[in-house]
């Protein structure tokens, strides 16, 4: 399995951008019963969990951006999405995805966010 992630770009604060984690090499059944986060890292700062969504659909997000982000999956695209509203200078990061099956992890390669004030 590899993770594509895209969407990433420089918007000003208050705006809002979608980033996409796409499959590549996962079958349907697969990709339907993954866990998928996203993360971010921050220049000096920890890597972050930002927001999951498991196969069932349930979402958890992390609290810096409860209210302004959104999760969802799309799995007849292979593809988990990250909608973020609101965007704020600390935002700034870039963020990956990762996902879980069957005890194995994989991570996407990552996508810059910069949010200007």
């Amino acid at each position: 399995v590899q993770l594509q992630a895209s969407g990433g770009g420089l918007v000003q604060a208050g705006g809002s951008l979608r980033l996409s984690c796409k499959a590549h090499r996962a079958i349907t059944s697969t990709f339907n019963n993954m866990d998928i986060n996203w993360h971010r890292q921050a220049p000096g700062k920890q890597r972050e969990l930002v927001a999951s969504i498991n196969s069932d659909r349930r979402t958890l997000y992390g609290d810096s951006v409860k209210g302004r982000f959104i999760i969802s999956k799309d799995n007849a695209r292979k593809t988990v999405y990250l909608e973020m509203n609101n965007l704020q200078p600390e935002d700034t990061a870039v963020y990956y995805c990762n996902a879980r099956w069957s005890g194995a992890e994989f991570w996407g390669q990552g996508t810059q966010v910069t949010v200007s004030s």
